[in-house]
Parts: structure tokens; C-alpha cells; sequence
């Protein structure tokens, strides 16, 4: 299988009242994402980087929002399941890099605490996992604060099976 890559985006739409969640932090701001789960674009893109990568379809068709076990349910959890599904193939993650659209709240200072909710989880070292931000110029519904997009993209890399 050799050398794969994959690409994911996701985005959502803002709501007063959710609590803001992207890679797995919660960031303080006046509204959130709306969605079946948390909302968290930024791990609902990593995850259909990964799926792509690895041949395996979207989070759409793993994890769909008419199904109840999904509601709520806290994106990082979703993320450890494609990860098992992932060791189960035998691919392994080399890079992550994203970027997340957003005129507010300012990314920056919270792309450390995305990184150590996230490297653990993806089995990779921080400087593995690119996290980038920028804003819509005022443009658009990310512009007026309406929603946040994100992409990412994957490599992944199969291991070598085990020799008895």
C-alpha cells in the first residue's frame, strides 16, 4: 500500500448558546458549533483526511447524525475510533496539517492545547501536526462570523507486517 494521502474539510455553522470546540479544546467565545456531535470541524476534517487516506470512505457514512450514539458525543472519541480502524489496516500517520477558517476567535493562542489534545490521540510528535489559521477578510458567512471551515490533510504510511 506504500505512501497515502488524504484530504478532508468540513464546516459549521455558528450558534449562540454551544460551547466552541476545535481540536478537542474548548475556547471561550460567544457562540458555537452547531452539529450532531461537538461540532469540532477541525476534527471532523483530520478524520475525513484520514478516511480518504486510508480508502475508507467519510465520517458522514462512519459516524452518521441520524444515528443517537452520535449526539453530543465529544469529536476526539470519533477520532479514536478511526484510529483504531486505521492500526487495523496497518496505516500509520505521519503528518497532519490543517488550517481553520475563522474571522473570530482569534486561533493562535490555543493551537498549543489543540496539539497536546490531538498528537497523543493521532500517535504523532508535535511537530507533525500543522495547525494554521486565517480569517475570511471580513467575506463571506466565515467573514460575518456565521460559520468556521477547516481542511486538513493527512499522509499516512503502511506498516510492515510482522515476520513470524
Amino acid at each position: 500500500m506504500g505512501t497515502r494521502i488524504g484530504l478532508g474539510y468540513d464546516i459549521h455553522r455558528m450558534v449562540k448558546g454551544r460551547v466552541l470546540c476545535l481540536g478537542g479544546v474548548e475556547i471561550p467565545h460567544s457562540a458555537g458549533l452547531l452539529g450532531h456531535s461537538d461540532g469540532d470541524a477541525l476534527i471532523h476534517a483530520v478524520i475525513d483526511a484520514l478516511l480518504g487516506a486510508a480508502g475508507q470512505g467519510d465520517i458522514g457514512r462512519l459516524f452518521p447524525d441520524t444515528d443517537p450514539r452520535y449526539r453530543g458525543i465529544a469529536s476526539a472519541e470519533l477520532l479514536r475510533g478511526v484510529m483504531l480502524r486505521l492500526r487495523r489496516k496497518r496505516l500509520a500517520v505521519v503528518h497532519v496539517d490543517t488550517v481553520i477558517l475563522a474571522q473570530s476567535p482569534r486561533i493562535a493562542p490555543h493551537v498549543e492545547a489543540m496539539k497536546d489534545a490531538l498528537c497523543p490521540i493521532l500517535s504523532i510528535p508535535r511537530d507533525s501536526l500543522g495547525i494554521k489559521a486565517k480569517t475570511n477578510e471580513g467575506l463571506g458567512l466565515l467573514g460575518r462570523e456565521r460559520a468556521i471551515a477547516c481542511w486538513a490533510v493527512a499522509l499516512l504510511r503502511s506498516r510492515a507486517a510482522k515476520k513470524s
